[in-house]
């Protein structure tokens, strides 16, 4: 990972091909491209890419790990939120993921780890039930909980960010795989939009430092 932060200047082409190239199988990661055309250097202090032009929060209305309606937008309001879309049977990319932001809270005080929401939002909803979803989270934190219900929704959630997801595919041999990007979005506080984007396999101290940051609502000077 470069040690210098970038700022991600989306344009429609951009974030098209944002959605195409970090695709992932849930297995095979792919790797975020440096477009020149796309980005440009900046003095941040995120270890994560901070967003040029920052995405509104979804207006998502599904299910919740308790069976109730969970209301992204109304339950995450004025908390930094870190947003990941995937699926519980995922072999490899969604469980490092969260395990990696899990333990960068376990190293933050009381304080900070009260001020942030993690949410993960099934890309498989019809195996994802919400007890199904709330058991597998409880294996990283009680600051996780999990969105699960139709699937048009979440798609249509997913690409507003530059995110894609797919139709799980169900193999020949039975075996269902969820295709769908890798990003973790980041939602400040302070205005509810996703500043900061980390690909996948940011460090565990990436998320360390900057955990304190997005629980604060910093931005750079523009």
């Amino acid at each position: 990972m470069h040690s210098r932060s970038t700022r991600l200047r989306f344009t429609a082409a951009a974030g098209a091909l944002s959605a195409a190239l970090f695709l992932s199988g849930c297995g095979t990661p792919t790797a975020p491209a440096t477009d020149a055309a796309a980005q440009k250097e900046t003095k941040s202090p995120y270890k994560g890419t901070e967003i040029d032009q920052p995405f509104d929060k979804p207006d998502l209305r599904l299910t919740g790990t308790d069976g109730q309606p969970y209301d992204l937008r109304q339950k995450t309001a004025g908390r930094a939120t870190l947003l990941f879309f995937g699926y519980t049977n995922c072999p490899d990319v969604c469980p490092t993921t969260l395990g990696d932001v899990s333990v960068a809270l376990q190293r933050q005080p009381q304080e900070i780890r009260d001020k942030i929401d993690v949410v993960f939002v099934t890309t498989d909803p019809a195996r994802d039930t919400p007890e199904q979803l709330g058991k597998w989270l409880q294996a990283f934190g009680d600051r996780f909980t999990g969105m699960t219900g139709d699937l048009v929704q979440v798609k249509q959630a997913a690409k507003s960010l530059g995110v894609s997801v797919e139709d799980p595919t169900v193999h020949h041999d039975g075996k269902v795989t969820s295709s769908h990007g890798t990003q973790v979005l980041a939602f400040l506080p302070t205005d509810n939009k996703a500043h900061v984007l980390y690909t996948s396999g940011t460090p565990t101290d990436s998320f360390i430092k900057d955990l304190p940051l997005l629980a604060g609502g910093v931005t750079s000077n523009r």
